[in-house]
């Protein structure tokens, strides 16, 4: 039976890795495949990226001679806003589109002017250290640690800068599902998580879990039974749509 593959794209500052606890956790019909973005993981001697939209299409290119249909795309945060930016960029190399979009911790695409205010320029060692403790998902021990930050901050500056120059654009809606995953104690408000309603043509649903921006690491096995429930149904039709007729 044809597997569904799950894209993942990671959250500022972080490897594609963060994701690997999911394999032993996904049904035996969905297959985990982690994005890794240039500058981290395995792509630690590439340039870092500040041009959202330049880093969706460097991806699809990459991706698309060997992307495996059906693919959903998942992305928390940072992630969230290239998860979207890579439907668009598939869609353009003529690439079949995502059987769904999860756009988890962050505000919508035209919704971001509150949300990014500050982020277009580079912030200081000091500044991106205090964002970090905002966020509730970093020990104080590896915030002391120079050596793991001076690999760290880095890439955190770039990827701020990339949410923060980040701008919407006029283009045809996405026709697959959105389906949004919320922290209720996160920043991201209710309104601009409703607000990714306006990225598709398809069906919409928002998820809300407690906790803060790394719900999705607080509630793992919800978020992931959270996205079973929304794929099977794509999965089961896709399953009879390829089997042979009798």
């Amino acid at each position: 039976m044809t597997k569904l593959t799950l894209l993942c794209l990671p959250y500022s500052g972080a490897s594609a890795m963060v994701y690997s606890r999911w394999r032993r956790q996904l049904p035996s019909w969905m297959q985990l495949q982690p994005v890794e973005l240039p500058g981290r993981g395995a792509r630690y001697d590439e340039p870092l990226q500040i041009d959202m939209r330049a880093l969706a299409r460097q991806l699809a290119r990459e991706l698309k001679p060997t992307l495996q249909t059906p693919y959903a795309l998942f992305g928390h945060s940072l992630g969230a806003l290239l998860a979207c930016e890579l439907a668009h960029a598939f869609r353009d190399l003529g690439a079949p589109e995502a059987v769904a979009l999860f756009a988890s911790g962050t505000a919508a695409p035209s919704m971001r002017s509150d949300y990014d205010r500050g982020f277009a320029e580079a912030r200081s060692d000091e500044e991106l250290i205090d964002q970090l403790r905002t966020f509730q998902g970093t020990s104080e021990e590896v915030l002391a640690n120079q050596e793991l930050m001076s690999l760290t901050l880095p890439v955190l500056r770039a990827d701020f800068m990339m949410c923060g120059r980040f701008t919407p654009v006029e283009r045809p809606l996405l026709n697959c599902p959105v389906h949004v995953l919320g922290g209720k104690e996160d920043r991201a408000t209710t309104e601009q998580l409703i607000g990714w309603s306006k990225e598709t043509l398809g069906s919409f649903s928002v998820d809300m879990m407690t906790g803060g921006h790394f719900f999705i690491h607080e509630h793992e096995a919800r978020v992931i039974r959270t996205l079973k429930s929304h794929l099977e149904v794509h999965h089961r039709r896709h399953a009879l749509s390829a089997a042979p007729a009798l």
